[in-house]
């Protein structure tokens, strides 16, 4: 008896201890969230530059997010996209020791938390089956300064933390780094002109790349006819700088020797420059600073374009090989700029060559793979099969983005070159004036300094970079997705030469796809394998009808036989018939081994990816189960 009453106390306080423990483990756990982040990029951690961010606060900082709540007024994917706005919110405010505040509102109408989100720019949105307007924004407030998200879509969840993150940047700087852009391009949109509708000359807004930058810095339009580029400018975007002429050259040498950073965006092959292009639609054209890159040690071939078997691109009209389609594998891995870029597309690209000038440093940002050739802009926009058939790898990995870091020297040492002489007019010979002494200049850089090349200006466009999204709750607002890297990574080479580069690494989260790598490698092997028995059909075609030919002049000087086949001729074509149908089936049988093989790996990789987990812990689950037995046994 006294046994089993000891027996009953001891269950009964080990069971309160254990109900006691547990509560204290919920109680910690609940104020102190620990997270493990096993995605392969870290996507649910906040990175390096939204910490860097973050140390340097010094003031304290509001957020005031708005978010519809209850259980029938908002959708349950608005709903859940919520939570983790206010999950990551969470992790803002406790890495930035104290300094950031978070205030939680619900702007139910006719509230004051209504009147505020008014007042703050975050406006409700309408749904589709009317009802009240929904809300899910935010403002981030520093003394007088404020940054405002009207609404945060979740078409822009990879965005979120670089939005949140810029948004307290932004605050924390009141002034804006000047940025200059020089383009004959559209770039900050185009007015319509009535006269010219039929010539396909309608309005069209500014770039979205142009809008983004728009909200970082103050953007300011430099003429491309320039001789000196303004002194507040502290970055200049050079975006397909056709015909330009040695003295906006000049401009550019004098603004890079005395310290401004320099992007510029050449192209071999600008197919979206409406002004270059043919009656048809086609053409396009091409830019380069021949002067500036030799004095660099660089040269851009503006009469070549890339194709790269291993990252072609399928557009409306077929594969491209000129249109690469870039992963991961293509970056600069370890440099802060690109080392979490990728998906970039670049539309007939061309490379950079050469050896830095003396003083200069060269880092490859962005390249082709070993697959891949220089091949003819024209035959390149005819016709992707054409190339693909004809195409052989050159061995060659082709710079398309570079650094150039180091002391710059001028290109220009006897100064300022002279502008060209006036024609005379009516045959009249004019009064031959002194030249007027060259400016002199400066003639190298005081300190180090910076610029990227870029071998395509397409990719900074709309119709490459982005596509139109539906806002689900009307407003008629024009809502714009990023659908590949161009945009991160042209903003994010701005960001980083204007001199804050904390938020790169941010941005870099912008890429949406992760391509089969394995499965497009797998696909150029076989497609290298097929072309060659294309042309060996070729060979053999063009053999027989040359024997063909052949007989039938042999056959040209026999009256009346000229159409009546020699046995010969029938035994050449019975041959030629026979041999076509056999090259024809193996290349049937290739296509067939071809799709097999390429469906049967992405089957093996979304199964491994399904599989593996769960595997993994059933295996744990028996061993530990296993473990049990044995000490149970022991016992």
């Amino acid at each position: 008896m006294k046994k089993g009453l000891e027996t009953y106390l001891y269950t009964t306080v080990g069971v309160v201890a254990f109900l006691a423990i547990l509560v204290g483990v919920n109680l910690i756990g609940s104020r102190a969230k620990v997270r493990v982040d096993l995605t392969a990029d870290r996507a649910y951690t906040l990175n390096k530059g939204t910490l860097a961010i973050l140390q340097k606060l010094d003031t304290p900082v509001q957020v005031r997010f708005y978010c519809t709540r209850g259980e029938n007024r908002m959708p349950v994917f608005l709903k859940n996209y919520a939570q983790t706005v206010e999950d990551l919110l969470g992790e803002f405010r406790q890495k930035s020791n104290g300094q950031i505040e978070i205030q939680k509102l619900d702007p139910v109408p006719d509230s004051d938390a209504e009147d505020s989100a008014k007042l703050d720019g975050v406006e409700g949105q309408m749904t589709e089956i009317g009802g009240d307007p929904l809300y899910l924004g935010l403002s981030v407030t520093m003394l007088d300064q404020k940054e405002v998200i009207p609404f945060l879509s979740p078409d822009r969840a990879k965005l979120l933390e670089y939005d949140l993150a810029r948004a307290i940047s932004r605050v924390m700087t009141p002034s804006k780094p000047v940025v200059g852009v020089m383009s004959p391009l559209p770039y900050n949109g185009m007015g319509g002109n009535p006269m010219m509708m039929m010539q396909r000359n309608r309005s069209q807004p500014a770039w979205v790349f142009t809008s983004e930058l728009k909200r970082d810095f103050e953007v300011k339009s430099v003429e491309m006819t320039a001789d000196k580029i303004p002194d507040d400018v502290k970055v200049l975007l050079l975006i397909h700088p056709k015909a330009i002429t040695d003295a906006t050259q000049y401009a550019i040498d004098q603004f890079v020797l005395r310290g401004g950073k320099l992007i510029a965006f050449l192209d071999p092959l600008a197919v979206l420059d409406q002004a270059g292009a043919g009656p048809m639609g086609g053409g396009g054209s091409s830019s380069n600073m021949e002067k500036l890159l030799k004095n660099w040690g660089l040269s851009f071939d503006s009469t070549k374009v890339v194709a790269d078997m291993n990252y072609i691109s399928r557009t409306r009209g077929g594969r491209a090989p000129a249109v690469l389609s870039l992963t991961e594998k293509a970056v600069n891995k370890d440099d802060i700029l690109t080392a979490n870029a990728d998906n970039l597309f670049l539309v007939f690209p061309g490379s950079f060559s050469g050896t830095p000038a003396e003083g200069l440093r060269m880092t490859t940002l962005v390249k082709s793979s070993t697959n891949s050739q220089l091949i003819d802009p024209m035959s390149a926009q005819m016709g992707g099969e054409q190339t693909i058939k004809d195409f052989k790898a050159s061995g060659t990995e082709y710079n398309l983005a570079v650094r150039l870091s180091g002391k710059f020297k001028t290109a220009f040492p006897e100064g300022k070159p002279k502008a060209p002489e006036p024609k005379p007019e009516d045959g009249k010979p004019e009064e031959k004036k002194p030249d007027a002494p060259a400016e002199a200049g400066l003639k190298e850089s005081a300190a180090e300094n910076t610029i990227v090349l870029i071998g395509d200006s397409d990719f900074l466009q709309d119709q490459v970079s982005v596509q139109e999204a539906m806002n689900p709750f009307g407003g008629g607002q024009r809502m714009v997705v990023p659908v590949n890297g161009n945009l991160a990574f042209g903003q994010s080479a701005v960001e980083q030469l204007s001199g804050d580069s904390n938020l790169i690494e941010v941005r870099s989260r912008a890429s949406r796809e992760r391509p089969f790598t394995v499965v497009k490698q797998m696909q150029a092997d076989a497609e290298a394998a097929y072309q060659t028995k294309i042309k060996d059909l070729e060979t053999s075609l063009r053999d027989a009808q040359a024997k063909l030919n052949e007989l039938q002049r042999a056959k040209t000087g026999e009256a009346g036989q000229r159409f009546i086949l020699s046995p010969e001729q029938q035994a050449e074509i019975a041959n030629f018939k026979k041999k076509e149908g056999e090259v024809k089936k193996q290349l049937k049988e290739e296509r067939k081994r071809l799709r097999i093989g390429v469906e049967s790996l992405e089957t093996k990789t979304k199964w491994l990816n399904i599989l593996v987990m769960p595997l993994v812990v059933a295996v744990a689950g028996l061993l530990l189960a296993l473990k049990r037995r044995k000490l149970q046994a022991a016992r």
